[in-house]
């Protein structure tokens, strides 16, 4: 008997109980779609899990404040 197949969805990444943006798949990955601004940088990038962009997105945002500070 085959094992049904494990499909992935589009979804939405929400963080810090904002939605920041989508997650598409894409060849079993997940592209990341940037609905804000303080993430358009991350816009277009592939991962492999969710909990991966999340990764990103909180340290991609905590550069974004050393950088702000910095100057």
């Amino acid at each position: 008997m085959a094992r049904p197949r494990f499909v992935m969805q589009k979804q939405a990444v929400v963080f810090n109980g904002q939605e920041v943006g989508i997650a598409v798949p894409v060849e079993n990955r997940l592209k990341f779609i940037a609905v804000r601004f303080n993430v358009i940088d991350l816009d277009n990038r592939l991962f492999d899990t969710v909990t991966e962009i999340r990764r990103a997105i909180t340290e991609h945002l905590a550069s974004s404040d050393r950088a702000i500070i910095s100057h």
